[in-house]
């Protein structure tokens, strides 16, 4: 089953590596888009949810890593981070201009397990 490893950049510049057991991650978030954080996680949370159900669907057990993952994503930051009524603009060159509330989805990269 095809794996995810994607790279999440927060707000305050702060960079994340993030793991989806299912490459439908890339059916949510667009390498070097900006998301609002609520739309994010909101995001996250289906893809991840997806995902899980893919491998419940094949080994008959749903993948903790990937609620694992939605948790590290949810953490109690995110509740700070929505409090902000600012926006973060970021560009692929790594320009990023800090101001509140949007998360910047670096990258993607697809690992297959056989």
């Amino acid at each position: 089953m095809p794996v995810m490893h994607f790279r999440i950049q927060w707000p305050d510049n702060s960079e994340e590596n993030c793991y989806s057991p299912s490459q439908v991650v890339s059916d949510f978030f667009t390498p070097g888009e900006d998301y609002p954080v609520d739309d994010f996680v909101l995001r996250a949370r289906e893809a991840l949810n997806i995902a899980s159900e893919r491998v419940r669907e094949k080994y008959g057990f749903a993948c903790s890593a990937a609620m694992d993952q939605l948790a590290q994503i949810k953490k109690p930051r995110v509740s700070t981070l929505l409090q902000g009524n600012g926006r973060r603009t970021g560009n692929s060159s790594g320009s990023t201009e800090s101001h509140g509330e949007i998360l910047f989805f670096r990258q993607q990269e697809m690992v297959v397990h056989y």
